[in-house]
């Protein structure tokens, strides 16, 4: 298992890359989602980073790589490399400009209990 440093959707963020013979995968957190990315409006996010680990880190594995989120909103379990290359609305055929202008204008509300949840991240999970 390969550790591999994506900042954007957090300053944190991190993707594990396995690779056992013909068997690739990533397991990308929440940097790149199945036809999305990870929110860049919090917690140290940064679209022009999360374009960097994207395209010049994930993208750059091989094609056949499966790609695993964190998390899916349509229910869909996994996708590749490939698929996200050329399938996802955020980054196929976008320029670093286009994904940043389309990141700072999502305009989400902010995600359920942020008061609670972004502390609890920054401190591992521990509450004082």
């Amino acid at each position: 298992m390969e550790a591999i440093y994506t900042p954007g959707h957090t300053d944190e963020s991190f993707s594990f890359y396995w690779n056992q013979g013909d068997q690739k995968a990533v397991f990308t957190g929440d940097v790149l989602l199945i036809r999305g990315s990870g929110r860049t409006d919090f917690q140290g996010g940064d679209p022009r980073k999360s374009y960097d680990s994207i395209v010049n880190k994930l993208f750059r594995l091989p094609d056949d790589t499966l790609v695993y989120p964190a998390h899916d909103y349509k229910g869909m379990l996994s996708s590749s490399i490939y698929e996200e290359k050329h399938y996802n609305p955020r980054l196929a055929g976008k320029s670093e400009a286009e994904y940043a202008r389309i990141m700072n204008n999502l305009n989400l509300p902010d995600p359920k209990l942020m008061d609670v949840a972004v502390p609890a991240n920054l401190a591992c999970g521990k509450q004082p």
